[in-house]
């Protein structure tokens, strides 16, 4: 049976050595109070400590002394095993610093993993991770020299096909947001941005005899209809009430809470942009590799676009009309809307529906999406790409490796090179006013993200589209399919490039 309790009560059902399960999406749905009341605690007594933090997607705010970040920099925390760490300021430098054990692991694959431990299984199999990174024959998930342990993704055989299989530590603690609990303990999400992967997390606390503390912004009388009880009072522990956060009406439009026009939803993208995201400056190349990469999409084609430069491809999807005829997805669970970016990224305008990441993440493993635009670091002579580390930070793998791994048409949008970049276009024509510094294209990617060689068996088509031309994934690695008027061929990409390419006779 559930109790109410403060915070500070609540945290005290965290023991030493605990496996702490956290329900949230990058910099969204994080239940602070309660991460606060540990650090209190901690500061306090000294415990909980040796802690394991596990999260499908993070768990930060973009604050480095704000939600966990301040218990994890003082020493409470081993270990995390996490898909994305973008939105932990502090605890991603921690990281490289080898302050404590780091696991990254693609986001799908944790959500998986955590559904099966509900059901009792160890853990999931999956073709996700097959030849990148997280393969323990190339690295393995472990991010700095303290993450030795190699239990957590192992190389199996079944039936004679190679999976990879994702175990995680048993979860003793589940730590979740919600909005609502009625009189009998029953947990609704109707002003939540997303539920992610809130049932099976406490379904896999309470299998592993654990405790489930839930943080909503009020209790009612009323119980919620069933539909809307995401989580059934009898595997909640303790609930804490807490003051709801501020939210403007752009906030409370990724909730679902009104119904948003479709007509109105650039209105209310650019009101939420506005306060979101950092100030963002008109990029030139940006404008013509999403320009370029909108054409790719097809009538009623089902999409992933990633952050960041792909964004763009929205905007000219928008003008060239195909929004009106393509169904958009976000990683969190939303399907049918508009994502949002920035801070909120897993959050959606008008979504259509939005449900268990757990079964997104089943749409993306088993190909549902029909084309995915997605960024990249670093892209080698036989197409690799590494979207996840670059040279002294990293960001985390996310949903990347779930969503190309399977995906029919994978786009990748990025700039030739970086940092000092100049590009112009006037009437169509394209000039390179000044190279970056930075290379994209290298001779071997640093970590791979995205396997070319598994692209090409999977007979998936892949392209790269750049600010001066595109390129197709061949058996035989890059080939230059389309130059753009105003580009020279030697003078702009081939003399930029460490490796030679195939050049089409129409490119």
């Amino acid at each position: 049976m559930y109790e109410i309790m403060t915070a500070d009560e609540a945290i005290r059902m965290i023991r030493d050595g605990d496996c702490i399960c956290v329900n949230s999406f990058v910099g969204i749905e994080n239940p602070v109070e309660i991460h606060e009341a540990i650090y209190r605690r901690y500061k306090e007594t000294g415990a909980p400590r040796h802690l394991t933090i596990v999260s499908s997607a993070g768990f930060g705010v973009w604050d480095a002394n704000r939600n966990a970040e301040s218990y994890i920099r003082d020493g409470a925390v081993d270990r995390i095993i996490c898909g994305h760490f973008g939105a932990m300021l502090s605890t991603k430098k921690l990281v490289l610093d080898d302050r404590f054990e780091a696991y990254n692991l693609p986001l799908g694959c944790i959500s998986h993993a955590i559904r099966a431990q509900a059901s009792g299984l160890p853990g999931a199999l999956s073709k996700v991770g097959l030849d990148v990174f997280v393969d323990p024959r190339l690295e393995g998930p472990g991010i700095n020299r303290l993450s030795t342990d190699d239990s957590f993704v192992k190389n199996v055989v079944v039936d004679g096909e190679d999976f990879l299989y994702y175990k995680l530590p048993k979860i003793t603690i589940a730590l979740i947001k919600g909005t609502a609990a009625d009189r009998k303990g029953n947990i609704s999400f109707d002003d939540m941005y997303m539920s992610g992967d809130a049932l099976s997390i406490c379904q896999a606390t309470k299998a592993n005899n654990g405790k489930v503390i839930v943080q909503v912004d009020r209790l009612v009388n009323t119980p919620s209809r069933p539909r809307n009880a995401i989580i059934p009072g009898c595997l909640v522990d303790a609930i804490v009430v807490t003051d709801p956060e501020d939210r403007d009406e752009s906030f409370s439009a990724l909730t679902g809470s009104f119904e948003i026009p479709y007509d109105e939803w650039s209105v209310w993208n650019d009101r939420i942009d506005s306060v979101a995201s950092a100030e963002r400056h008109a990029c030139v190349a940006a404008n013509i590799i999403g320009r370029r990469a909108a054409k790719e999409l097809k009538i009623d084609d089902i999409v992933n676009i990633g952050i960041g430069l792909p964004e763009t491809v929205v905007r000219f999807a928008r003008k060239n009309g195909m929004l009106d005829h393509i169904t958009l997805t976000v990683e969190s669970g939303g399907i049918g809307g508009l994502p949002a970016s920035g801070k909120v990224f897993g959050a959606m305008i008008g979504a259509a529906s939005v449900y268990d990441m757990a079964n997104q993440f089943d749409l993306y493993d088993n190909g549902g999406l029909d084309v995915c635009f997605m960024g990249a670091l670093e892209v080698d002579r036989w197409g690799n790409v590494n979207s996840h580390r670059g040279p002294g930070a990293f960001s985390g793998i996310g949903g990347f490796a779930n969503i190309t791994a399977r995906t029919p048409f994978v786009i990748f949008c990025m700039t030739f090179n970086t940092k000092g970049l100049e590009v112009s276009q006037k009437k169509g024509i394209v000039t390179i006013e000044a190279d970056g510094t930075v290379p994209k294209f290298v001779e071997k990617v640093r970590s791979i993200s995205f396997s070319a060689k598994r692209a090409l068996e999977n007979r998936q088509r892949v392209l790269y589209v750049t600010e001066r031309c595109v390129f197709q994934l061949t058996p035989t690695g890059l080939r230059v399919i389309e130059i753009y008027p105003g580009v020279d061929l030697e003078r702009d990409i081939l003399s930029h490039l460490p490796f030679e390419v195939e050049v089409a006779e129409d490119a």
